[in-house]
Formats: structure tokens, sequence, C-alpha cells
């Protein structure tokens, strides 16, 4: 309890600082980084606040709802970036979400549980990971196809707006189709989480999730405004920013729970949290940002850089070869994470 309240304080005095540091015209990166870190502790407080409030709810609607709120940082971010004007923020920093999910959190998560086993293996059920596989695939065979119309200018490439809303509204009725099946009973055999959350009274919870997001739009907007100088003056990359650097900062919420509960032995738990976020960002988050941008002058697509195209489909293989069978070794956690890295060091050189 004494460290939940320091980290929470914490939190408090960051996202503080960057607001104080925003209204007074403070310098550009110095607003940037502490709105940037100011994300990742309201991330997390929206962690404690659902981990709580799931502890009534079963481990199933644990982990969706864990992941819907936990992307809450990312969906202001990019909401702020297009009404800027920032589409390259925008893609990349929905983009950068999904790789640090499914590459970086996911190995480390792997790591971690291998590490807890007694034999040095993770297990958890194939259910999860099977259906997030064949919902990234889904979603990369959108993004790929429109890719390749894009490159090659046919009549299809005229229309990509139009192409993105019917695929958008496609993924979103079989994302919630899904779901509809798997809180009918996807993860009813696994343990539920007691002992981190039985500290935390339900109401309490819910005033900390109103706090931590309305404080997220905010810092959101901070943290926007302060992008393009920022980013000037330190020398990276938009593309760089949003794919690491708000991809990271943005999924704290995952970071922590996830590595948590797999070094703790809740494998089914840990996993349930990573691949319910990974399967949101792809087939809810995205899509919804892609309708939602249609009320904004910059409209968001599934046209993506080629490279990224390419990295998600081969992420969704991946992970789907690493995790289809129910079991993973810690080497297989490292060589998600290495395939993160490869990739950032990729867009750090764009």
């Amino acid at each position: 309890m004494t460290r939940r309240l320091l980290l929470l304080g914490t939190t408090a005095a960051v996202t503080i600082v960057a607001g104080v540091l925003h209204y007074t015209s403070a310098s550009d990166v110095a607003v940037f980084v502490s709105a940037g870190i100011a994300l990742g502790g309201l991330a997390w407080v929206v962690g404690v606040g659902t981990e709580a409030i799931g502890a009534h709810l079963g481990p199933a609607a644990t982990g969706v709802l864990q992941s819907t709120l936990g992307n809450l940082p990312e969906l202001f971010i990019v909401l702020f970036a297009l009404h800027a004007g920032e589409i390259v923020v925008a893609q990349t920093s929905v983009l950068g979400s999904l790789f640090a999910n499914g590459l970086l959190v996911l190995g480390f998560v792997i790591v971690a549980g291998a590490r807890a086993a007694d034999d040095g293996i993770m297990r958890f059920g194939p259910r999860l990971p099977n259906d997030t596989a064949v919902l990234l695939l889904l979603a990369s065979f959108l993004i790929v196809i429109l890719g390749v119309s894009d490159r090659m200018g046919d009549r299809a490439s005229a229309h990509q707006v139009e192409i993105s809303v019917v695929g958008a509204i496609v993924l979103l009725f079989i994302y919630m189709t899904w779901l509809a099946d798997y809180l009918r009973g996807g993860s009813a055999n696994e343990p539920a989480i007691v002992e981190s959350t039985h500290q935390l009274p339900i109401v309490q919870a819910i005033v900390l999730l109103s706090v931590a997001g309305v404080a997220a739009a905010f810092v959101s907007d901070w943290f926007i405004a302060a992008l393009d100088p920022a980013v000037r003056t330190l020398g990276v990359s938009k593309g760089f920013t949003g794919l690491v650097i708000v991809g990271i900062a943005g999924n704290a919420v995952e970071n922590v729970v996830g590595i948590t509960l797999a070094a703790k032995g809740h494998s089914d738990l840990a996993v349930s949290v990573v691949k319910n976020s990974v399967t949101q960002i792809a087939t809810f988050l995205f899509p919804a940002l892609v309708l939602l941008s249609l009320f904004f002058t910059t409209r968001l697509t599934f046209v993506i850089n080629p490279v990224l195209a390419a990295a998600i489909a081969g992420m969704a293989i991946s992970v789907w070869m690493i995790t289809g069978d129910g079991r993973a070794p810690a080497f297989e956690g490292w060589a998600l994470a290495g395939f993160y890295v490869i990739l950032a060091t990729v867009v750090w050189f764009e």
C-alpha cells in the first residue's frame, strides 16, 4: 500500500509539473518529456483501478477491461494528433502500441513466465493466442492489400478513405462477435487475481479511473502540442516518437501488470492482459479511430508505410507460431523482444 501511494503521489506530481510547464510556456522539450512520463504514470493508475474492478468480474472480463481502459492514453493521443493534423504521429502511435504489446511486452511476459515455471516452459490456454492470431491476420490482410493498392496506383487507390471505412466496420463487427463469445466462457478456468486488489475498494477504484481518464486527456493534449517543436530540437523523427516513445509510454499498464502476473505464475491472466490489448488495438481501437477521424480534417486510413505493413504481417505470423501451442520457453520471449528492437532500429533511420 505504501509503495502504491508513493507511485500515485509521484504520478500526480509529474502530471502537475507537466501542466505548469505547458501553461507557463516553458521549454517544449521539458513539456514533451514530463508529459510523456506522466502518460506512463497515468496508464499505471488506470491499471490499478481496472485491476480492482476486474476482481469482481472474473478473469476473462478482467483482461478485456484492463486492456480497454489501458488503451485510453493512446486513444487521446491519436485524437489530439488528428486534430493537430499530425497524421504520422496518429498512425505510428496506434502501430507503436500494437508492436509494443505484441512483441516487446509479450516477449518479456514469456521470459518472466518461463522463469517462474519449474521446467522453464510458460504454459497457458491456447484459445486466446489463436483467436488473437486470426484477428491480427485479418487486420494485416486489410493493411497489406491497401498498401499494395496504394503503391500500384490502381483504381482502388483513389478510394482509400472509403475502403478504410468499410474495412473498419468489418473489423469492428468481427471483434464484437468474437468478444461476445469470449466473455461467455473463454477463460472460465483461469485463476482470479486476489492478492493485488483486496486493498482497494471498488468505489475508490472508480474514482481513480475517472480522475486518471480526465488527466490523460489533458496530458495527451499537452504532449501533442509540444511534440513537433520538441522532436525538431531533439533530432528525433515523428515516426520513431510515435512508434517507440508513445508506444512504450502508453503501454505501462501491460508492461507492469502482464510481467508481474507472469512472474507470479499467473500465466493465463498475464497472456490475457497482453493478448486482449493486441486484439483491441488491431481490431477495435484502430478501426474505431478510422471512423472517428471522419469528423476531422485529417483522415486516418489503413494505408501505412510498407515497412510497417510488412512488420505487422510478420508480427502476426510470429506471435501465432510462438504462442499458438499454449507453451513457450524463455528464448521465444527474447526472440519477440528482439523483433521489436530490430524494428525500432529500422524506424530510427527512416
